[in-house]
């Protein structure tokens, strides 16, 4: 059986995960490090100082995991490779357990009848790869397209919609501008070149994929509506739209980063950086594209603004004049703005933009969950979760409605996991995972969302 992108019609349904967020087995069957594990012993990198050592033990799980899949009924899983788990130094050397594990958990996914959406790269960068340089050099672009023929060639027979990177926004801006996640470096106008590199990998995996058959290849991407707070905000609020969103979709639509972009990253100017024929490679390698959407972004300008804890990805936009973020209300236990409207909106224009069908590859909400022990065992009655999903899933009917061409919406996430900076401090699941004993307990939200997929 090989799985490909949903066909025009009905909306087909998934949910999705992270391997190093749920995983755990860190340093079992020969899996490398990765800059994850790095970057969670620096001393305040993670707010309550945990890791993904254990993490949701998804790799001794896998099994109960598909069953909580098979009981809500959808269609799809979309999970992350573990690059380290494959190749251990991250070219090379192959470790074969970790393939293992890959092949277990699809034939477990196919015996339930839900389809296995590997996205190969999500954030969990060999360190070996990192100490080279990451994804500041063209060597870990090349080094992923050969790691993306390694899983291919052993997942292939069974697998037919693929994902090459997950938020390359966040590798390349959070990880190298803003600091804020691994490999916590804070390069300023050098996260351009990061950018760069993961727009190559994407355009090399891609057509490798292609040449093999491998089927349907997408890039997951966490664009983002962009609102200026006022009209003084909105030269600033080009060059934030430059940098979320038009470097992934001018490459990958247009073969080019347009002048707006390079006017805040000339960097990208550089012949040796950008060299002929890499924009060229990126344009059209998209069979489909996936969009994460959470909550719009509303730049403005510093001045003004009530004094405070910095915004996250403040640092993240490096080029971009001094610029600043309002939340409004309401808003989820993360701090982000509840407002499907943006997930219409971003959909609508992707589509109209790209051409490409879509998917909905994240949607979902952190709320603070109340856990309640009674005698008829634990529940978690998130009725937040449940207007916020529902709210969502209207949006993208709609967006479908007025012609985009959205094929499928997966919930963020099936497990409460390691929410990367956040640790265990906030809760997406739509299942409860007990940190003590790894306890599953399905949330009211869980039950919601199989009825919805019925």
């Amino acid at each position: 059986m090989t799985t490909r992108l949903p066909a025009a019609g009905p909306l087909s349904f998934g949910t999705a995960t992270a391997s190093y967020q749920v995983e755990g087995a860190v340093a079992e069957d020969g899996r490398g490090r990765s800059i994850w594990d790095t970057f969670t012993e620096r001393p305040g990198a993670i707010k309550d100082a945990s890791d993904g050592a254990v993490a949701c033990d998804s790799y001794h799980r896998f099994d109960e995991d598909a069953d909580l899949l098979a009981g809500l009924g959808v269609d799809w899983y979309r999970f992350s490779i573990a690059w380290p788990r494959v190749l251990p130094e991250g070219r090379g050397r192959v470790e074969t357990r970790g393939l293992d594990y890959y092949d277990r958990l699809v034939d477990s996914l196919l015996a339930r009848g839900v389809g296995p959406s590997p996205t190969l790269y999500h954030w969990d960068l060999p360190q070996a790869l990192e100490d080279a340089g990451g994804w500041l050099v063209r060597d870990t672009a090349e080094a992923f397209a050969d790691y993306a023929m390694v899983v291919h060639e052993r997942l292939g027979d069974r697998v037919g919609l693929w994902t090459t990177l997950n938020e390359p926004w966040c590798a390349a801006y959070l990880g190298y501008a803003g600091g804020v996640h691994a490999p916590g470096r804070r390069e300023g106008g050098d996260a351009h070149r990061a950018a760069h590199h993961l727009n190559l990998a994407h355009g090399l995996a891609a057509a490798r994929l292609h040449e093999a058959n491998a089927g349907d290849v997408g890039i997951a991407l966490n664009l983002a509506p962009i609102w200026p707070e006022r009209p003084e905000a909105e030269r600033v609020a080009d060059g934030v739209d430059a940098v979320r969103n038009r470097v992934w979709l001018g490459p990958l639509v247009d073969g080019a980063y347009d002048e707006g972009l390079l006017s805040v990253a000339p960097v990208l100017r550089d012949p040796e950086l950008v060299r002929d024929g890499d924009l060229e490679l990126v344009r059209g390698s998209a069979d489909w594209m996936g969009i994460n959407y959470y909550t719009p972004v509303r730049p403005d300008l510093p001045e003004g603004l009530p004094a405070g804890e910095a915004h996250p990805e403040a640092g993240a936009y490096p080029g971009v004049d001094p610029v600043a973020f309002v939340v409004r209300e309401p808003r989820t236990d993360i701090g982000w703005e509840v407002e499907p409207r943006g997930l219409e909106e971003l959909l609508v224009e992707t589509h109209r933009r790209s051409g490409l069908p879509l998917i909905v590859t994240e949607n979902g909400a952190a709320y603070a969950d109340e856990v309640v022990d009674g005698p008829d065992g634990r529940t978690i009655d998130d009725q937040d979760r449940i207007d916020y999903l529902r709210g969502h899933i209207d949006a993208t009917e709609r967006a479908r409605a007025a012609g985009a061409d959205v094929r499928a919406y997966f919930v963020w996430t099936l497990l409460d996991n390691f929410e990367w900076a956040e640790g265990y401090t906030k809760t997406f699941g739509i299942v409860h995972v007990d940190p003590d004993d790894q306890t599953r307990t399905p949330k009211a939200s869980y039950a919601w969302f199989a009825d919805r997929v019925r």
